[in-house]
């Protein structure tokens, strides 16, 4: 490949040459004519400078013949080092580029081997994985028949009337331990009139004691839900319900509300969301009626809202008591913020006057540097200027000393 580029390149450079000859050969037919015309015009006037520009045309063109022999000859030799040296670079090149071919090959080989490597460790993480999500669904499945047997447990639980009632308090207990402080309120607590409420929340004036007492109609509710029960029995299980409801209103106001001891309401628990949503959803006779009573019918849910209320009223309170703490602390506050605003200021105009003198320096400096270039340049001002700007920077300086 490189022989044919140079053997082309030769014959385009002899084209060019040949070209170039038959051009100068060109011209110097057209010089002969022009000679010949002019030798019969002026054949007795000019004869010897015809000769004489006939003999300066042939040693041009003989001077131009050797000089295109002189070029021709660099020219070879040039095209001969041009592919010595072609030669010599493609060998390095080729020799370079087969180097990094094989770097190549051995990079992507190792990335290769890492690839297979990591896919691999993949793969064998993924079977472990499964195998461990295989155990941990095996233990999901022992814990939900464990689960089912509880579940089973749980409604052999509840059905007994004392079970239930020990559930509530529990449950109610704990709702209560998560949101109120223990000063706020009290288990198990005994009124005046010997009753003994589940829980008093201990609310502040004009609230007071607020009676929470669990109740959980549970044994008319799953009649009424039955799935083999017919209308008539589904009607008077409903109604069994509602008349269950009542009489633990009734319970609750006259046990739990008394006056001049307690506040004028109290508090319903249904520990089960169930039993509260049938009762708001499809009993409204019977919020009604205990609203009458005073009585709040309320679940879990709605409970967490009431204790928040409550913890939020104790909260205000204890703020309302600490007042004149937060009012003392507010003036100290304003005292030192007063102090800081003074010192502020001072250190404000010390660092104007800084700023000030700093400038003020800075002229000087100037002045004197524009003088040391005067005295360099042999430029110095008469003496009246001279001590005029001195008594100007005097002045200056003493108004600074009275500042």
């Amino acid at each position: 490949m490189p022989d044919i580029f140079f053997a082309i390149l030769a014959l385009a450079i002899l084209a060019a040459l040949v070209v170039l000859i038959v051009r100068l050969a060109g011209q110097a037919a057209a010089v002969r004519s022009l000679q010949e015309g002019m030798t019969r015009a002026l054949e007795e006037k000019h004869r010897a400078m015809l000769t004489d520009l006939h003999g300066g045309l042939a040693q041009q063109s003989d001077r131009l013949a050797s000089r295109l022999s002189e070029e021709l000859n660099q020219t070879r030799d040039t095209l001969h080092r041009l592919e010595l040296s072609l030669s010599a670079s493609l060998g390095e090149t080729t020799e370079k580029l087969n180097a990094k071919i094989d770097q190549r090959l051995e990079q992507i080989a190792g990335k290769v081997n890492e690839r297979l490597d990591e896919g691999f460790k993949k793969t064998n993480e993924t079977f472990v994985n499964v195998m461990q999500r295989l155990a941990t669904i095996d233990e999901a499945q022992k814990k939900i028949e464990t689960l089912t047997g509880s579940v089973v447990s749980l409604q052999e639980l509840l059905g007994n009337k004392q079970s239930r009632g020990a559930f509530g308090e529990v449950q109610l207990e704990a709702l209560v331990r998560n949101v109120l402080p223990p000063a706020a309120y009290e288990m198990q607590y005994t009124l005046p009139n010997g009753a003994r409420v589940d829980c008093v929340l201990k609310l502040p004036d004009p609230t007071g004691l607020v009676c929470v007492d669990s109740k959980f109609p549970l044994e008319n509710y799953h009649r009424m839900l039955a799935p083999g029960a017919n209308d008539v029995e589904r009607a008077a299980a409903q109604r069994q319900f509602r008349a269950d409801v009542r009489k633990h209103v009734d319970d609750i106001g006259k046990k739990y509300i008394l006056p001049n001891v307690t506040s004028d309401g109290a508090v319903m628990f249904v520990p089960a969301e169930a039993v509260f949503a049938e009762i708001h959803a499809y009993h409204a006779e019977v919020v009604d009626y205990a609203n009458l009573k005073r009585v709040w019918i309320v679940s879990p849910t709605t409970l967490m809202a009431v204790l928040n209320t409550a913890r939020a009223v104790l909260k205000d309170v204890e703020t309302r008591k600490q007042i004149h703490v937060i009012r003392d602390a507010l003036s100290r506050l304003g005292q030192d913020f007063s102090r800081f605003e003074e010192r502020m200021k001072k250190l404000a105009d010390h660092i104007r006057q800084a700023h000030q003198d700093a400038e003020d320096v800075q002229t000087s400096s100037r002045k004197i540097t524009q003088q040391f270039q005067r005295i360099e340049s042999a430029e110095l001002e008469p003496p009246e200027a001279e001590a005029a700007q001195l008594k100007v920077v005097e002045l200056r300086d003493d108004s600074k000393g009275s500042k």
